[in-house]
């Protein structure tokens, strides 16, 4: 730790009160530099698996042949594009490769600038969408102290929250989202884009129907706007039920960005969007990104969409992720201060409460539980806009007797920790 904070400077975040040390992967399994063996219910990066062998063979083999940029011909982005755009709407048919999220959202803002001539954004005040200096102004909930002032472009709407404030049919949300595209245009910044999560997991994954964003995406449509999915977190099978988030929700988006999962580690990213809009950005804008799209990336990326479809791991998440929310609700029968219980396929978690009445939120003891799984070798974390909901989102091949695991230590941990503020 010391060596860390020498080398990498102050406030680089650890998760956990006593930091991990993890020198090997596999499966849904890691061990720490003593040999302790975590089963990882937390890491959506390794989609398919930490050390996938399809994935690292598929890795060594276009490493050892050939690896350059785009500016060259080469086939395998091509092919990797073609099946990545035919899991979404025929609409979205075209995609720049990056190698973060962060940058993927970026393109996306600026997408939504090119096609609209505006420069008005709106998100969800509990979010997170990356780390640049456009993006970083999204997230309210981690404002940055320094940047170059473009707080005048953003605005924000509440974040939905099914267990507090019931929203059942979306039209709530999309009149908050009306108010501030209505702000925008009284500003004379008008108003570009809407970007949102689709399962909203940084803001706690609400329980909302299935079609539940088809109000606010008429709003911004007919404002004008485009409609931005950020699938980083909620995409590729996760939900168990849609490949795609958005398509859960009952939407075709005009941009969707991507990133975490695509390569499962290898640092790739993505925006998916409209051949209109794309030609449109590369009239204004001269893109080009160096590593975005390389062969060894796409080699990898295209090893995961073939290991998702052999191994059918979205049915296997929805599979699990039904047992796992089972497992919940009779955890939440046997303790007063799990509040609430939800997710879809392997996006699952509890939000824990003082008292269920007056649903004051259970932060500290959040986090306690979080460090007392951590201890008995189990991985997760927390989220929401009080930190007091549970993060479970393991790796996709994460099975029954996996969770049976993750809920056996859970419940053992939820009876010796003691409620308190």
């Amino acid at each position: 730790m010391e060596r860390r904070a020498r080398l990498l400077g102050p406030n680089v975040s650890t998760f956990y009160d006593e930091p991990v040390h993890f020198v090997k992967g596999e499966g849904v399994w890691l061990w720490d530099a003593d040999g302790r063996k975590y089963l990882d219910c937390y890491n959506n990066v390794p989609h398919v698996g930490h050390c996938n062998p399809r994935v690292v063979e598929a890795i060594c083999r276009q490493a050892s042949t050939l690896n350059t940029h785009t500016r060259y011909l080469h086939d395998g982005i091509l092919d990797y594009v073609e099946k990545l755009t035919g899991t979404m709407d025929a609409s979205l048919d075209t995609a720049i490769l990056t190698c973060t999220g962060s940058e993927a959202n970026d393109i996306a803002l600026r997408m939504a600038e090119g096609m609209t001539g505006k420069r008005g954004i709106i998100a969800t005040d509990a979010t997170y969408h990356g780390n640049t200096a456009l993006v970083s102004q999204l997230g309210k909930s981690n404002v940055p102290t320094v940047g170059f002032g473009l707080d005048q472009y953003f605005r924000f709407v509440d974040a939905p929250d099914s267990y507090r404030n019931p929203d059942p049919d979306g039209a709530g949300f999309a009149d908050a989202v009306a108010e501030q595209i209505a702000e925008h245009e009284k500003s004379g910044v008008g108003f570009a884009a809407l970007v949102i999560c689709p399962y909203f997991l940084n803001e706690g994954f609400p329980d909302h129907p299935d079609g539940w964003l088809k109000p606010v995406a008429e709003v911004a449509r007919k404002a004008g706007g485009l409609l931005i999915c950020d699938e980083v977190q909620s995409g590729f099978g996760r939900t168990g039920t849609h490949m795609w988030a958005h398509q859960k929700m009952g939407i075709v988006p005009d941009i969707v960005t991507m990133g975490k999962p695509m390569a499962n580690g290898h640092p790739v990213g993505g925006v998916v969007t409209r051949g209109e809009i794309l030609s449109t950005f590369r009239k204004g804008y001269r893109y080009f990104n160096t590593f975005g799209g390389n062969p060894v990336s796409c080699a990898a990326a295209m090893a995961v969409l073939q290991e998702m479809e052999d191994h059918d791991l979205m049915a296997n998440a929805k599979t699990v992720g039904e047992h796992a929310r089972s497992r919940l609700t009779l955890l939440k029968q046997k303790y007063e201060f799990i509040g609430d219980v939800r997710g879809s396929g392997l996006i699952f978690g509890a939000e824990m409460v003082l008292d269920r009445q007056c649903k004051e939120p259970a932060s500290a003891f959040t986090d306690r539980v979080i460090n007392a799984m951590r201890r008995r070798g189990v991985i997760h974390s927390k989220l929401g806009r009080h930190k007091n909901t549970l993060k479970i989102r393991p790796p996709m091949p994460f099975s029954i007797e996996n969770a049976d695991l993750l809920f056996d230590t859970l419940d053992e941990v939820l009876a010796e920790t003691p409620l308190t503020r």
